[in-house]
Parts: C-alpha cells; sequence; structure tokens
C-alpha cells in the first residue's frame, strides 16, 4: 500500500514537471489593482437598497481630502459610470468633464459628486418606467416611485458616507431634471436644496412628445434607445441622407415605429393609445402635481429660452409653484440657451453672440453661491464677482436677449425692478403682409364686424415645410459630424419666409425698442377646407438688412419665440374633434416664454404656416380618429384662410406712469 502510493506521488511530480516545461504561465495578473493613491478623487461604487428590495446602482466620487463636504446628487436613466468616467484621469473635474456635471462647480465647491442609475437602467435593479408616474395611483399601483426612490437613497447616503456632513442637494437637467422636481414631493430632511434645469414636465402640452397635441416625431429615435433595453444597446437605423425624407416616406409616425420595430416597446403602446391630453398626460403633469402643496426645499428652476427639447417645463413650474411660496423658497434663471447650454461657455448660439460667457456668469454668480448658501454651514445666499461687491440672488434672474444683459426681477413675469409694467398690445395682421403693433385692448376674435381680409395658401401634406434647411442631419450633439439639432430654433427663418405655403406679416422699421417679457399668446381666426389642421406660429426679430460687425445677420431672421397647435383640439384638449371645413374658427394658444428686445433698425415679424417636418408628424388635414394610424389616403391638400383679425398678443414692457 505504502509503495504503491509512493508511485502514484512520484507519477504525479513527474507530470507536473513535464507540465510545466511545456507550458508558458499568463501574464496576466488575477486581479489587477490600480495605482489611485496620487488621484485628487477616490471612486466608490455602491448598490442602495430601496423600500422595495431593489437595489440602485450610484457611483460616489469624493474629493481626496473630504471632511465635512456637502453631496450633490443627480439621478438619471443615462448611464452613471458614463457620466462619472468622461476621461481617464487623475483629476476629479477631468472625469466629470460632460453631460449634466457642473465638474467646475462641484470641484472648486468641494463637493461629493454622487450619481446614480434610476430603476431599470444599466446598472441599477428593477423595472423602467418611462417618467414613472407616482406611486398608488391608477398610473401606477405599485408603492414606488421615482420619490420614494429618492427619498430611500437620500437616507442611505446621509448615514453612509462619513465624509459629509449629511446635506444633499440634488441636480439635474432634462429627464434628470425631471427627477429633482419629484424628490420634492414628499422630500426626506436631509435634501437642502434642489436645482431642476430644463426639466421635462408635461410630456404632452410643450415638452418631449407632444406640443398642443402635435406629436414630436423627431424622438422616435429617442424612444427607442431609451425604452427597448435596459442598457441603451438598441439602435435607431436611418435609410436616407436627410432625415426629412426618412419620415416623408415611410407615411405616419405611426407606420415609421413599426418599421423600426417599436411596438414591443411599452411606452411606445401607450403613446398610441393617448394622443389626446387624457388622464395618462394630465396625472403625470409636473406642474400640477407640486402646486397642490407649497415647496419647503430652496429651488433653483433654470430655463433656456432656446430649449428644443423641454422649452415648455421650468417656467411652467414656476408658475405653478410660486403662488404658494410664502417662505421664498423658488428661485428662477432663464438664459440665452439651448437644452443644457448653461453647463457650457454659452458666449454665443449659432450665428446669435451675447457678448460674455452667459454660461460660466450663471455657474459662478447664481449656481454655486445658491448651492453653497444650503448645503455649507454658516453660508450667505450671495452672489459674488471680482468686479461687484456681495448682492443677495434675485427671486429671478434672466437674460435679456436684444440687448445681452442680465436682469435682477422680483417677479416673472416682469420687466424691470421698478419702473415699469408688462401689459398685453396686439401684434395684428394686415393686408399687403403688413403687421400693426397697437397698444388696444385685445378683441375677442369671431364677432360680425371682423373676418374683413384673409390670406390663403395651400398645404400639401406631400410637400411639409421643413423646420430648417435640407438636408436635415438626424438627432445628435457632435457638431464636428454636423449634428446642429440642439440650436435649430436660432436658424435663420428666411428659406421659410419664401414659401407659397408660409404667410409672412412683417412691421416697418422700428425706431424705438419694443421689449416683451413673457409669453406671446397667438389668436388665429382661420378657415380650413379640410376637417383637421395644425397651425404653427412663429414670432421673429429681422435684422437690418446689413450689419457692419457681422455681415452674415445682414436681414437675418431670429425666432424669438413659436409653436405648433393641432386644430383637432380646439375646443378641447382632452377630446379631439373634426373641424368644420370651410368655417371661420377662433384658435387661442400660448407661446414659449421670451425676454427679448427688438432693437430700433429691427422689424418685427410673425409667419404662419401647417406643418412643421419631420420634427412634427403630417396633419392628414382629413380627420382621422388617432394620426398615428392615419393611411396614404388619408393626406390630402387644404386651402388655409387667415383671417386679418388674426394678431400675436405680446406681452408688452411699458415704462409706469408717475
Amino acid at each position: 500500500m505504502k509503495k504503491s502510493a509512493l508511485a502514484l506521488a512520484v507519477l504525479a511530480s513527474v507530470f507536473l514537471c513535464a507540465h510545466a516545461q511545456n507550458s508558458l504561465p499568463s501574464e496576466t495578473p488575477a486581479d489587477f489593482k490600480a495605482p489611485v493613491d496620487s488621484f485628487d478623487y477616490v471612486k466608490r461604487a455602491v448598490m442602495i437598497p430601496m423600500r422595495d428590495g431593489v437595489k440602485l446602482h450610484t457611483v460616489i466620487v469624493l474629493p481626496r481630502k473630504a471632511r465635512n463636504a456637502p453631496m450633490l446628487l443627480t439621478r438619471t436613466p443615462y448611464n452613471a459610470d458614463d457620466m462619472t468616467s468622461h476621461a481617464e484621469s487623475a483629476q476629479m473635474e477631468s472625469i466629470l468633464q460632460g453631460y449634466d456635471n457642473e465638474a467646475d462647480i462641484i470641484v472648486k465647491g468641494g463637493y461629493i459628486r454622487v450619481v446614480q442609475d434610476v430603476r431599470g437602467k444599466y446598472g441599477s435593479e428593477g423595472d423602467y418606467v418611462m417618467n414613472r408616474p407616482m406611486a398608488a395611483t391608477a398610473l401606477n399601483p405599485t408603492a414606488v416611485d421615482h420619490s420614494t426612490d429618492a427619498w430611500d437613497t437620500i437616507e442611505w447616503l446621509s448615514k453612509n458616507v462619513p465624509e459629509s456632513n449629511g446635506k444633499v442637494g440634488i441636480i439635474g437637467g432634462s429627464y434628470d431634471g425631471f427627477l429633482p422636481l419629484i424628490a420634492l414631493v414628499n422630500p426626506h430632511p436631509a435634501l437642502k436644496v434642489a436645482v431642476p434645469m430644463n426639466p421635462m414636465v408635461d410630456g404632452w402640452r410643450g415638452d418631449d412628445w407632444f406640443h398642443n397635441g402635435a406629436f414630436r416625431q423627431i424622438n422616435l429615435s429617442y424612444i427607442l434607445e431609451q425604452t427597448a433595453t435596459r442598457r441603451n444597446d438598441a439602435r435607431w437605423f436611418g435609410s436616407h441622407y436627410d432625415d426629412y425624407d426618412i419620415f416623408l416616406r415611410a407615411g405616419s409616425a405611426g407606420e415609421l415605429a413599426r418599421q423600426r420595430g417599436l411596438e414591443q416597446s411599452g411606452f411606445w403602446r401607450k403613446l398610441v393609445a393617448h394622443p389626446a391630453y387624457d388622464e395618462f398626460w394630465q396625472g403625470q403633469a409636473v406642474d400640477k402635481l407640486l402646486a397642490s402643496q407649497p415647496v419647503t426645499v430652496p429651488t433653483l428652476l433654470v430655463h433656456s429660452l432656446w430649449d428644443a427639447e423641454d422649452i415648455y417645463g421650468a417656467v411652467a413650474v414656476y408658475k405653478a409653484i410660486k403662488p404658494n411660496d410664502k417662505d421664498n423658497k423658488v428661485f428662477l434663471v432663464m438664459g440665452p440657451w439651448n437644452h443644457g447650454g448653461q453647463s457650457g461657455d454659452g458666449d454665443k448660439l449659432g450665428a446669435i453672440k451675447f457678448h460674455s460667457s452667459t454660461g460660466l456668469y450663471f455657474r459662478e454668480t447664481i449656481l454655486r453661491p445658491f448651492l453653497d448658501r444650503y448645503l455649507k454651514d454658516d453660508e450667505p445666499a450671495v452672489s459674488t464677482t471680482p468686479a461687484t461687491p456681495a448682492t443677495p440672488i434675485a427671486p429671478v434672474t434672466a437674460f435679456e436677449t436684444g440687448t445681452n444683459k442680465w436682469r435682477s426681477l422680483n417677479q416673472w413675469p416682469a420687466g424691470c425692478v421698478s419702473g415699469c409694467f408688462v401689459a398685453p398690445a396686439t401684434l395684428r395682421l394686415a393686408a399687403n403682409a403688413r403687421l400693426n403693433l397697437s397698444n388696444a385692448a385685445p378683441v375677442p376674435l369671431g364677432t360680425p364686424a371682423q373676418k374683413a381680409g384673409f390670406d390663403e395658401y395651400v398645404s400639401d401634406p406631400a410637400k411639409p415645410v421643413p423646420y430648417r434647411a435640407r438636408p436635415i442631419m438626424a438627432v445628435g450633439y457632435d457638431e464636428a459630424k454636423g449634428q446642429t439639432w440642439p440650436r435649430w430654433l436660432v436658424d435663420d427663418q428666411r428659406e421659410a419666409s419664401g414659401r407659397t405655403d408660409v404667410l409672412t406679416y412683417t412691421t416697418g422699421v422700428l425706431s424705438a425698442p419694443v421689449k416683451i417679457s413673457g409669453e406671446p399668446i397667438a389668436h388665429l381666426l382661420a378657415a380650413t377646407s379640410g376637417t383637421d389642421a395644425d397651425w404653427v406660429v412663429k414670432l421673429i426679430d429681422v435684422y437690418p438688412d446689413q450689419v457692419a460687425a457681422q455681415p452674415e445677420m445682414g436681414g437675418y431672421q431670429l425666432m424669438i419665440s413659436a409653436d405648433i397647435f393641432r386644430g383637432r383640439y380646439r375646443e378641447s384638449l382632452s377630446a379631439a374633434k373634426p373641424l368644420a371645413a370651410n368655417t371661420a374658427l377662433p384658435y387661442r394658444f400660448a407661446l414659449p416664454t421670451a425676454n427679448h428686445v427688438f432693437l430700433p433698425g429691427h422689424r418685427i415679424m410673425v409667419q404662419i404656416q401647417s406643418s412643421w417636418f419631420p420634427l412634427y408628424d403630417r396633419n392628414p388635414q382629413t380627420f382621422v380618429p388617432n394620426i398615428f394610424n392615419a393611411q396614404p389616403a388619408d393626406y390630402k391638400k387644404a386651402t388655409q384662410r387667415v383671417y386679418h383679425d388674426s394678431y400675436i398678443e405680446l406681452p408688452l414692457v411699458g415704462a409706469s406712469v408717475k
């Protein structure tokens, strides 16, 4: 027995020696540890448990010597790992230098950065639901929503990050801006400040999915990529160089979605099932949700005046919550930016120059003092620059386009701090493509004395009006690749003004400045030979024929405010109804907020059209119950008649009489 065991041992030894002689050991370590002691930050990845047992992937980036530091949280569906790894670097500011990170403010302020994947996305567990509705409602029968997830996250952070002072601020833009607003519902006591920037607020009235009933089909690619997989692995594919051709040849938005497989997406099926402003949309409108109770957390709303994605939300929330703001916790900033432009330099947008770094001004003189005041100990609420002494942060800080000046205001809308007022004025259509500006009070449309004159055009669904010059590139954010989607709202509108299916009206050359502050309101008296119609109204600043300092701006037509309205919702936003053909009908709808001065030497223009393609889906101009399901035979030409009694109600700023 002993001899047998000895023999086996000898054989094993011989085998191992032979194997060693005939193999080459791996050069890859079993578990590589990168030397990071020289980094100025420490990064941790944790799974934070929610009340229903789901765990959310959370990345915490701490300054290496952080002690008693506040935390700045962003909750996102856009990949927390990527948002905290923008560069391979030993510097904290470098790894945060990218989407939805105010990196300069975070690092200079000594903040602990926290970024979390929302449930169902990327590293987090659970199921993803687009803009998850509030818990325990008809739209969400579960016990969890983004409010409870924010509460549970802040509870964990306040007790498990020893380098912090236990105070948390929540900040973010777009979808990430929607989430700070929801965190204001039953907020955690450790939540000390919220900064919703360009937030998604009402997907039907004027943010991502619809504007006044017209579907923003340009976002089909986003819907596919965001909802098809946990990690956004599915990709929208193009079939033409020009997006105009892709959407036109597909027919309806519903047909293009089918061709791309979107019927598999639960969110897309909900969109198709709810084309009107029914309880599905009303029940998710964040401004309505927050209007029911005073906001208890200091909140800085950030709005971009040329936001191509969420131009409705921030101002809508301000209007909803400010009346209950007895403790002065609600602040508003409006800047001359595109979607998220406050995070950049902000000295220009497309061809429009602002002659200062408006983004930097916002971050250094408004955002950082605001965060410091509520998240750090013994910090005053001040705004400081090297050139000016400390002053309190204004309730409203609004950039005035045209003059390119920042204005500190007590409320919005307001033309100035004191000595002026905002009152409605009429910018009325007239014969010979003229516009007449009057301080006279607006007259209700449709009275027997009206309808003295009109203009007509033929709207052809086979040749819809492009929303910008063709070829139209796919939505994207890389200017080096020709992706200029974020700044299309400042495109020169001259191409549209030359079309026969666009009505154009212009004032004479202004001899004095005309300032507006607030929402222009379109009042149309119009008729169509069809049984449905879209109406697009654009308010435009026309530059002088020659601009010596910037020759390319000669005659430039800069859109100041514009929007679309789907005619079927004229009587009720929640129920579509055919239009009476060849009948003058009044339409009233608000355009996005403006804070602009039309300068002397400029002119004011209004353009009216019936398509804005492919930004919005085409209206068949024949009433069908659901336009997503429109068939090729439904799309028909229509003659559109706009009466000269139509006008734009301007929020005109005037001087107070003393």
